[in-house]
C-alpha cells in the first residue's frame, strides 16, 4: 500500500454513513447506498447475510482510519470491530453510490517464519495433524501468548496448553490457568434463564417488564426469549455508555445499575425488533433481571446454579475470587493489558473460567436428562441457512451433518471459542490472551473449527 494519500471528502461521508448504518444493524440502508450495477452484482438478502456473519464474529466498528486509494478507485481503511482488525476498502461512483466493496484481514508485518515449532506430539492426547494445525495458527501472535486447548473425544477431556516465548511456541500444563471468556459467558447467562424456567419462576416468554422495579421507556416490552436468541431489538449497547468517553483499558467497569436502569427507563428503544442483531446489552440485561428476581447477585447465581453444580471450582464473574492462576490478558503488542470489569452487565462477558472447568460443562451437556441445559440447545430462531439459535447457543448446520452448538468471546486481552457436537461427543475448548483487537484474533476461530474436523476424521 502508498502511504501519505489525502481522504477525499466524498469517500469519508460515505464510509462515515456506512458504518454509522452497519453498527445500528440497518442493513436496508446500505444497500440502498448501492449504485444499481452494484445492487445487481450483491442483491439485498446476501449483503444482509454478510453483514450479520460479521457482526457476529466481530461485533461493531469501534474505530477506523485511512490508509490509501487501492489502484485509484478504493479507499482503504484499517478498520477496528470489537473482536478484528480488517482493512473496509470502499470505492464510490460520480454519484456517491456505493460500486465496490470488500473486507479482508489487516497484516501487520511479522517475522513469523522465524518463529520454531517445539510443540510435542503426545500419543493419545493429539496428533502431528493437529499440532500442525496449532501451530500454524499461533506463530503470528506475540511472544507471552498462552493458549489452553480443551479436546472432547467421546465425552472424555484432554488438554493441550501452549506458549510462545522467544519466537518458540511449545507445550505446557495450564488447563487449571484463568482466563476471561468474554461473551461464552452469553451462554451462562442463558442457562441460569433455563434454570428459572424449569423451575418454574418464569416462563420464556414472559416480559422482563413484570419482573424489574425500574419502568421501561414508552413502557416497551421485552421479552426473555427475545433477549436470549438476540431479536428484541435491543441495541448492542446501551447508548449512555459512550465508548469513546471511557476508559479503553477497561470500558464496562463504571457502568452500573445505576446507569443501566437510567438507559432503561429514560434512553431505550428497539430497532429490527424480530430480527438477529447481537446484543451485549440484551445478555446483560438478562443477568441484571434474574438478580432482581432473585434479590441477589449474578456471581451468586453462577456459583449456586451452575458453577457448583457441575464443580466448576475456578469459574467466577468475581476477578477477586479467583482461586488459581490467573492468565494475564496482552493487547496487540503482547503488552499485559488490565481485565475487564463488566459490572452490571457481566450477563455479557464478565466471567473467568478455564478450559478445565468449561469441559466439564460440555461434558454435561451430553447428559440429555439434564432439563436445564436440553433447553438451551433447542432451537428459538433461524438466523440464516447455516445457522439458527437456541438460547445463547449458535447451532451451526454447515460444518457437519450433526449440529454444533458453538459461542465465541473477545475481551481487551483475550479471546475464546467453545464448540461442540451432542451427536458425536465431541468438543473443541480454547482459551487464550490473545487479544480482541489482534489482527488475526479470527485464528481463534479457525483453530476450534479445524480441530474439531479431525475429530471427526478419527
Amino acid at each position: 500500500m502508498s502511504f501519505g494519500q489525502i481522504e477525499k471528502a466524498a469517500n469519508k461521508t460515505v464510509t462515515d454513513n456506512f458504518v454509522k448504518n452497519y453498527n445500528s444493524g440497518d442493513y436496508n440502508a446500505i444497500f440502498s447506498m448501492f449504485s444499481a450495477e452494484m445492487r445487481e452484482a450483491l442483491p439485498k438478502n446476501e449483503i444482509v447475510e454478510f453483514l450479520t456473519d460479521l457482526k457476529t464474529q466481530a461485533g461493531i466498528v469501534t474505530h477506523r482510519e485511512f490508509i490509501a486509494y487501492e489502484n485509484e478507485t478504493y479507499a482503504s481503511y484499517k478498520t477496528t470491530f470489537e473482536r478484528a482488525v480488517f482493512v473496509l476498502n470502499i470505492s464510490i461512483d460520480g454519484n456517491s453510490k456505493i460500486n465496490g466493496l470488500f473486507i479482508e484481514p489487516f497484516v501487520e508485518e511479522n517475522n513469523s517464519q522465524n518463529v520454531i515449532n517445539n510443540l510435542s506430539v503426545i500419543d493419545g492426547l493429539i496428533t502431528k495433524e493437529q499440532s500442525e494445525l496449532v501451530f500454524e495458527n499461533v506463530k503470528t501472535f506475540p511472544n507471552h501468548t498462552l493458549i489452553s486447548i480443551a479436546i472432547i473425544k467421546d465425552g472424555k477431556a484432554t488438554y493441550y496448553g501452549i506458549n510462545k516465548e522467544d519466537n518458540t511456541v511449545f507445550t505446557i500444563n495450564n488447563n487449571k490457568s484463568v482466563f476471561e471468556i468474554g461473551s461464552i459467558s452469553k451462554v451462562f447467562s442463558s442457562t441460569l434463564l433455563a434454570d428459572f424456567v424449569i423451575d418454574g419462576e418464569i416462563k420464556l416468554n414472559d416480559n422482563i417488564n413484570t419482573y424489574l422495579k425500574t419502568s421501561l421507556n414508552n413502557d416497551t416490552k421485552i421479552s426473555f426469549i427475545n433477549l436470549a436468541n438476540h431479536t428484541s431489538g435491543v441495541p448492542r449497547l446501551p447508548s449512555n455508555l459512550d465508548l469513546n468517553k471511557v476508559n479503553p483499558e477497561n470500558p464496562y467497569k463504571d457502568y452500573k445499575a445505576k446507569e443501566l436502569e437510567e438507559y432503561l427507563s429514560k434512553y431505550l428503544e428497539l430497532a429490527n425488533k424480530g430480527n438477529y442483531q447481537y446484543s451485549n446489552l440484551g445478555a446483560g440485561i438478562i443477568g441484571y433481571t434474574l438478580s432482581e428476581i432473585s434479590n441477589t447477585t449474578y456471581e451468586n447465581l453462577l456459583q449456586s446454579k451452575i458453577f457448583s453444580k457441575y464443580n466448576m471450582q475456578n469459574s467466577t464473574a468475581d476477578i477477586s475470587k479467583i482461586k488459581g492462576s490467573l492468565v494475564k490478558g496482552l493487547n496487540t503488542e503482547g503488552k499485559e493489558v488490565p481485565n475487564w470489569e463488566f459490572s452490571i452487565l457481566a450477563g455479557a462477558g464478565g466471567i473467568l473460567s478455564t478450559t478445565e472447568d468449561l469441559s466439564k460443562f460440555v461434558i454435561a451437556q451430553l447428559n440429555t436428562s439434564d432439563k436445564v441445559l436440553v433447553l438451551t440447545r433447542q432451537k428459538t430462531f433461524e438466523i440464516n441457512n447455516r445457522m439458527d439459535i437456541g438460547l445463547g447457543w449458535h447451532l451451526l448446520k454447515s460444518q457437519s451433518q450433526n449440529i454444533w452448538y458453538w459461542h465465541n468471546g473477545g475481551t481487551g486481552g483475550y479471546s475464546s471459542s467453545m464448540v461442540f457436537d451432542e451427536a458425536s461427543k465431541n468438543g473443541i475448548i480454547i482459551l487464550s490472551n490473545v487479544s480482541a483487537f489482534n489482527p488475526d484474533m479470527g485464528n481463534i476461530d479457525k483453530l476450534c473449527f479445524e480441530l474439531m474436523k479431525t475429530l471427526e476424521k478419527e
